[in-house]
């Protein structure tokens, strides 16, 4: 979702905020008892059993702020916007992705409103619509349709809901996850929008909001607070490094602590060049232009993500840096896998309106792209085990051994299993990855989407 609501948002929170100073450049939008989970890599189903709760810290008989993991010193997340598993990455023939026929096409459909079967295709070029898919709250359960996953085509995404993209049109992000350990399982938090999602990945909860809309940047702050307040508690350094909108600027009462951490783009390459990257940081891209969000032509953030990956890799802390690529939520565009339950991260339900349809914050939303970029990433993995945003608030818990700020990421996994401390790094030497298809990340190679859907795909 684009327009004045963001627009507003960022000029509300920002102007009144210590965001003010960190740069001369006005951001033009606006983004502005718990139980543990497994998962069955082909049915994903969960099993719930009560383990721990918010407060909890992964090593409770040492204090809290004990330093661990010693070989990763710079936490790193790259968090794009809006697609999934199966859009990006289902053809790559690693990790869980679509069923292929002998011509190595998808056979995976959805009907549309008469029945009739639409099956999976390949986008005529990387531009998208402007209005389509949709992954708002009622779409998203409409698409889910109770696990069943054929409700793409008939909620308000559309047909182009099936469409997808291969490593024709991102090569760099198909090298990527050819690669590196690609996580097949990793969810979006809830089935809502951006504002919701990324609460979760600071918060680990989104305290009843499903939608990116102005309002819900007055909500109550979280109780537990923050992973920035944890930090910064601890006197450990982070930085969200954006292009057009910080997303801490979703917690606006936090606008005293951001003198000196909210930086411009620019500085990520400084710090990355420098060796100086803080032990977390958020990188964002230009939510206006190279997100990734409808209707952006999705090769100008790819273009994006790779500079941000390539110069953290170049780094002289590449030896001692963990990388996260991933998404915020799926965008409105079809997966196959469906999502399990979660673990409700406190009491306060959904605020839902007249119209909304029933559901909670005890099930992730749907399959996004994720892989774990670090010299100490195990060698020819893919990583089945659940996880989504709240995932990298318990990586940083277990490496500073701070209490979990909710009842989800108290039992999120801490994504080591894709890392392996035993030898050597697999990756001390920075692997060369394919150029992204796009030099730019401002100028588009297209400019409008082809037909829809693709006759030819």
């Amino acid at each position: 979702m684009r327009g004045s609501t963001r627009r507003q948002f960022l000029g509300a929170a920002l102007a009144a905020s210590a965001l003010a100073g960190c740069s001369d450049d006005a951001p033009r939008s606006a983004r502005a008892a718990g139980s543990t989970t497994s998962s069955n890599t082909s049915s994903s189903t969960t099993s719930t059993t009560v383990v721990h709760a918010a407060g909890d810290r992964p090593d409770p008989t040492k204090p809290e702020g004990t330093v661990g993991l010693p070989q990763i010193e710079h936490i790193v997340v790259v968090m794009m916007e809006n697609h999934s598993f199966d859009n990006y990455l289902g053809t790559l023939g690693r990790g869980d992705g679509f069923t292929l026929d002998g011509a190595g096409k998808p056979t995976n459909a959805n009907p549309d409103a008469d029945g009739k079967e639409l099956r999976a295709f390949h986008m005529a070029n990387t531009c998208q619509l402007r209005r389509q898919p949709s992954q708002a709250w009622n779409a998203t359960h409409a698409q889910w349709n109770n696990g069943a996953m054929d409700g793409f085509v008939r909620s308000d995404s559309g047909p182009v809901a099936m469409g997808y993209w291969d490593d024709s049109d991102l090569p760099f992000y198909a090298g990527l996850a050819r690669t590196f350990p690609l996580c097949d399982r990793w969810f979006a938090s809830c089935m809502g929008q951006t504002y919701p999602n990324r609460r979760f990945l600071l918060a680990g909860t989104a305290r009843g909001n499903i939608r990116t809309t102005l309002d819900t940047v007055k909500d109550p702050p979280p109780p537990n607070g923050t992973i920035m307040e944890q930090l910064d508690r601890h006197s450990i350094p982070w930085k969200n490094y954006y292009s057009s909108l910080p997303t801490v600027a979703l917690y606006p009462y936090l606008s005293d602590s951001f003198t000196g951490k909210v930086e411009k783009i620019d500085q990520f390459h400084l710090d990355a060049a420098a060796g100086t990257l803080p032990a977390f940081s958020l990188v964002e891209p230009d939510f206006d232009n190279n997100s990734e969000e409808n209707p952006d032509d999705i090769t100008k953030g790819e273009s994006f993500a790779a500079g941000v990956i390539n110069a953290a890799m170049a780094g002289p802390a590449w030896s001692k840096t963990l990388l996260i690529w991933t998404y915020d939520e799926h965008g409105g565009y079809y997966d196959h896998v469906p999502p399990p339950a979660a673990v409700a991260p406190d009491d306060v339900p959904p605020k839902l309106e007249p119209g909304d349809v029933a559901g909670g914050y005890d099930r992730y939303g749907f399959r996004v792209p994720a892989v774990i970029v670090s010299p100490w990433a195990r060698k020819d993995h893919i990583s089945h085990v659940v996880h989504d945003h709240t995932s990298v608030l318990k990586l940083l818990h277990t490496k500073f051994n701070l209490p979990a700020l909710t009842a989800r990421d108290a039992n999120a996994d801490d994504l080591l299993d894709s890392l392996d401390f035993s030898g050597s790094p697999a990756f001390l030497t920075a692997p060369a990855l394919p150029k992204p298809k796009n030099p730019s990340d401002t100028q588009s190679l297209c400019t409008a989407p082809g037909p829809i859907p693709n006759p030819a795909g």
